[in-house]
């Protein structure tokens, strides 16, 4: 039923005037070539029946001729006249194609006929006697028979004598030659008898109806077989091109399924797995050759299968979120959507089955909703540091004050010095606090980036040596000018170096900075590694959120500000550690001319 619907279309696609001026003008080339072939035949035979007379004309004539030369040789005497023309015309016109024999002198008076009682009357009225009976030229014309078919009449000049013979007669030789007077088709002959052969045309026109019903046959039979081949043409390249825009269309879509970025597994009527793409082996960790051709209840988790007995009963598109537990891969979230697949006419032809994996999108929301809570708890931080800071100087002052009052009394001094650094400690804390809740404002420039590195060292050198840490340096010569905000980025790397100095602050130990080209993304790379006691996995992923530290002390806030500064830059910051061995901290920072297209 599919297939003689796409020939159906496929014949849409043919243009109906092709067909139909094809097959007329099939049609008129097979009527033109029969009609032909009717003519031809028809002159044919024309031309074998005057051969046919001519012979007669002249077989008729050398009978004649022998009646007369016998004549010659004496039997004239022994028979009276000897030679009777009226008895070789009877005789003649007996065979049974003859109709008739006729002999007329120039005035059309009939000299002999195979019918004697008309001898002595008239014949061939509406011919030009006298000009016939001067030429030796055979002529033929239909002349109507009330009793039949028409009669072929052949007809020219009756001359017996007139011949070019050379035949001996005794010692007498008789010569006649040819003069140019007796030249068959010569119309300046002397006037002289007409001779007219009639041939029976019954047979004739018999043979010309059974050749004209052949021909008319054959050329229907042609004509048929030349329309089915024209139709089988169309037919052949209709389907060749049908064909080929299937093969492409269906090269499309597989391409299409195959790299879609959703799962898709489709059943067919009988509950098998007919389709299974890329997506769709990952989602569920199946292999497509493993499930196609089993049934859907072997090969998906039992939660699918629920919905496809929903749909058999509802006949419906069926959307869903829901938990899907895997075999042995525990459970995930995902958003599926089942929907029947039918025919034009209704069948069932199966189901579709698309889904998509939630889990990042489940991910990157939590996230969102993280953000947003920390946007509003640094809103909420800005206002509250900007509150706290006034009284903050205020407390700082009198502590101060304090201080220099009671210099004579160590105990009091002490209390006071220890106010006024809790305090300007505190003041440090609201200072990144608000640091971290403003925009970040970058004043971007050209730089040296091996002169930015060997300052921010050499501002810790000093704490280095105090603490026991050695600083090593390797700097590559091909890495020179990228786009940054100095300031920032010796806040970065102070940042970076300080949280080394505090890993290692035990035993001492040993900070690498580097500095590389990344030639991938044309960008500087800058690495920073430690022998500290490293990070643990679980802290690992969120070392670049606010306010999360593992430092008594800390206030999580500086490497959520290195990253918001990298970030600034269109640059990327990566860190790696394992616990004991240390920790490695990667910054990526655009060049001059590197492929960052945000950089100012």
């Amino acid at each position: 039923m599919n297939e003689s619907k796409r020939i159906k279309r496929y014949w849409i696609g043919i243009p109906p005037w092709i067909i139909i001026g094809s097959a007329l003008i099939l049609f008129l080339i097979f009527i033109f070539w029969a009609a032909e072939n009717i003519n031809r035949q028809k002159e044919g035979m024309s031309l074998l029946l005057l051969e046919k007379g001519a012979a007669l004309i002249r077989s008729f004539e050398a009978g004649a001729r022998t009646g007369m030369m016998g004549m010659m040789g004496g039997m004239m005497e022994r028979h009276g006249q000897g030679f009777r023309l009226q008895r070789l015309l009877t005789e003649t016109a007996q065979q049974p194609d003859i109709a008739y024999i006729i002999v007329t002198d120039e005035r059309g008076k009939i000299l002999a006929h195979n019918d004697p009682p008309r001898i002595g009357n008239y014949y061939g009225k509406g011919l030009d006697l006298r000009s016939v009976s001067r030429s030796l030229e055979e002529k033929w014309r239909l002349v109507p028979n009330p009793a039949g078919p028409p009669v072929f009449e052949v007809y020219r000049r009756f001359s017996p004598q007139h011949h070019h013979l050379m035949r001996p007669m005794g010692r007498m030789m008789l010569d006649v030659r040819r003069s140019p007077e007796t030249a068959p088709g010569r119309q300046d002959l002397k006037p002289g008898q007409i001779i007219f052969v009639g041939l029976d045309m019954g047979p004739v026109e018999e043979t010309i109806r059974e050749d004209t019903r052949h021909t008319i046959i054959m050329a229907l039979i042609l004509l048929l077989i030349g329309v089915a081949g024209i139709f089988s043409l169309f037919l052949a390249q209709a389907y060749r091109s049908a064909k080929s825009s299937l093969t492409r269309i269906k090269a499309f879509s597989d391409n299409v399924v195959e790299n879609m970025p959703i799962g898709l597994i489709a059943t067919d009527a009988d509950g098998r797995i007919a389709s299974c793409n890329h997506q769709a082996e990952t989602i569920l960790k199946i292999s497509a050759g493993d499930i196609l051709g089993t049934r859907a209840g072997e090969a998906l988790p039992p939660e699918v299968l629920g919905l496809l007995d929903e749909v058999e009963r509802e006949r419906g598109v069926i959307e869903r979120e829901m938990e899907l537990r895997l075999r042995d891969q525990g459970v995930i979230p995902i958003d599926i959507s089942v929907s029947p697949l039918e025919s034009e006419d209704g069948l069932a032809l199966g189901n579709i089955i698309l889904f998509r994996d939630l889990t990042e999108i489940r991910n990157l929301k939590r996230e969102v909703e993280t953000s947003q809570r920390l946007a509003s708890l640094g809103r909420l931080a800005a206002g509250v540091a900007h509150e706290i800071r006034n009284p903050l100087s205020s407390i700082k002052g009198f502590a101060t004050y304090f201080k220099e009052r009671y210099k004579d009394n160590p105990e009091d001094r002490n209390t006071a010095q220890i106010m006024v650094q809790e305090v300007e400690r505190l003041n440090t804390v609201i200072g990144e606090l608000l640091e971290f809740a403003r925009p970040v404002n970058m004043q971007k420039k050209r730089a040296q980036i091996q002169t930015l590195l060997r300052h921010s060292l050499k501002m810790v050198e000093r704490q280095a040596r105090e603490k026991e840490i050695s600083i090593e340096m390797d700097f590559a010569d091909d890495v020179k000018v990228v786009i940054v905000d100095p300031d920032r980025i010796n806040q970065v790397l102070l940042n970076l170096y300080l949280n080394a100095f505090d890993a290692m602050e035990e035993a001492g130990g040993v900070l690498r900075v580097g500095l590389t080209k990344d030639r991938n993304a044309g960008m500087a790379r800058i690495t920073v590694a430690d022998t500290g006691k490293g990070i643990s996995k679980e802290d690992l992923a969120h070392v670049f959120d606010p306010y999360f530290t593992t430092k008594q002390t800390g206030t999580g806030l500086g490497l959520a500000i290195v990253h918001r500064i990298i970030e600034s830059h269109g640059g990327e910051v990566k860190i790696s550690s394992e616990t004991g061995i240390g920790t490695r901290v990667t910054i990526l920072l655009p060049m001059e001319g590197g492929h960052i297209e945000d950089i100012t």
